[in-house]
């Protein structure tokens, strides 16, 4: 299903400050339509996983509003905009004394849902992320930073939330296990029609998991495109990405 017109989540006139001397976001207005995979670009520090946070309200705006399905964060209960977020990062975040049922099955047992129900939630989630049944009895330690990953998305699958808020989840894995998540993902996201905000500094992730690329600098939103905008962009923040990513293909050949 391609992604509405409509606005899933909205930054209008948005910054974060640390104190009066520092901000981290400076006069961000931005729409996330629903189903579409938005990618926030940039290089470190310059102001992506704040952005991020701003939506599940591990931060809130210094200025400006952001608005969830049409309403302020602000005005959420808290608990209730969380459950209908979830949340994917780079660490993922897994309780090592816990096994891979109990880990994806966290939330779900949480909202009172019952043991066979929960196990039955597992099962689905491990299959979707292409794990099998067996994996629920195993603990983190003993996967594969892929297939962590897997667990982690599972998870963050599981109550179904609407929208999925994604940190370089691909960033610490190896090329051939990045690349093959990076296509299941996509697989994926046929399927769930997700709202997803994805953050990323590799413009080739960002081109290839894209319905549009938002670029950052500096705290400033600088450029929005398609992916196939992104690469006619003249832009000079844009151009750098270019260049440093057409480098980088050209020694690889």
């Amino acid at each position: 299903m391609p992604p509405t017109d409509d606005a899933v989540i909205e930054f209008r006139d948005v910054a974060y400050r640390v104190d009066q001397d520092r901000g981290l976001l400076h006069n961000l207005n931005l729409e996330v339509r629903g189903g579409e995979i938005l990618v926030l670009l940039g290089r470190s520090g310059s102001g992506k996983t704040t952005t991020l946070k701003l939506v599940n309200r591990l931060l809130d705006p210094s200025a400006g509003q952001v608005r969830i399905e049409g309403r302020p964060s602000t005005e959420w209960d808290l608990i209730r905009l969380r459950r209908r977020i979830g949340y994917v990062i780079q660490e993922v975040g897994l309780f090592p004394h816990f096994t891979v049922e109990r880990n994806v099955g966290l939330v779900c047992s949480i909202e009172g849902w019952s043991p066979e129900r929960i196990r039955a939630r597992v099962e689905e989630l491990l299959a979707l992320v292409g794990l099998d049944r067996q994996f629920a009895r195993r603990y983190p330690r003993e996967l594969s930073g892929g297939q962590r990953q897997r667990v982690g998305v599972a998870r963050a699958l599981a109550a179904d939330p609407p929208i999925l808020l994604m940190d370089e989840p691909f960033g610490a894995l190896d090329p051939v296990t990045r690349a093959e998540l990076q296509r299941e993902f996509l697989a994926l996201q046929q399927k769930l029609n997700k709202t997803i905000l994805f953050v990323t500094h590799d413009l080739r992730e960002a081109l290839l998991l894209g319905t549009r690329v938002a670029l950052f600098e500096a705290g400033r939103l600088v450029g929005l495109y398609t992916p196939a905008e992104f690469l006619r962009a003249t832009e000079p923040y844009a151009a750098a990405y270019l260049a440093a990513f057409r480098t980088e293909q050209t020694s690889r050949e």
